[in-house]
């Protein structure tokens, strides 16, 4: 069955996010396990000068699936264009919030045949992370001759992610911030 548009778990003019926060997954039975399978990709051991981040900047949920497909972008970007040992990638949100969805009939006459039980608590379909204004989803650290790569790939990873996000580039070096500066 095909997944259900975002319109469906969020609640667009409301303050909160739609539906409570769960952390605590043991209590809720059947809940599929996340897509994501690392979270820390490169060489971890490297000497960067620079950290890119992209962040999100409106607040809103990320389901699993594309924290998946943002990570497998960028890091087969990376890793084809500047090699595994010139990097250090992270995906830093994790998608602790459940999706639940009221299973209905979806077929053609259905509305004569379900109505349906009005707020329903549903079943588990997912998992998603909430994100705020300003929050890092995605990091790169690279030397300075690849910081044109580390951008283009953060930007093919934000193509893949549902809300509006910038980059961020942070000199990891006090030589480096002194040149940005001037």
């Amino acid at each position: 069955m095909p997944q259900k548009p975002a319109r469906c778990f969020t609640k667009r003019r409301a303050k909160a996010f739609s539906g409570p926060a769960y952390t605590r997954q043991e209590y809720i039975h059947g809940v599929p396990p996340p897509k994501i399978q690392k979270f820390t990709m490169g060489n971890p051991h490297g000497d960067y000068d620079y950290v890119l981040e992209l962040y999100v900047m409106e607040r809103g949920q990320i389901r699993h699936n594309a924290l998946e497909a943002a990570r497998v972008m960028v890091h087969k970007y990376l890793s084809t264009t500047i090699g595994d040992t010139n990097y250090l990638f992270r995906v830093r949100v994790y998608p602790h919030h459940v999706l639940r969805e009221h299973k209905m009939m979806a077929f053609a006459g259905a509305d004569r045949l379900q109505e349906g039980m009005r707020q329903a608590f549903g079943k588990p379909v997912g998992t998603a992370a909430r994100v705020y204004p300003g929050q890092a989803v995605l990091e790169v650290r690279v030397r300075k001759e690849h910081l044109d790569h580390a951008k283009e790939a953060l930007r093919r990873g934000a193509s893949k992610l549902p809300l509006p996000s910038r980059i961020r580039i942070i000199p990891l070096k006090p030589e480096l911030q002194k040149s940005a500066s001037q």
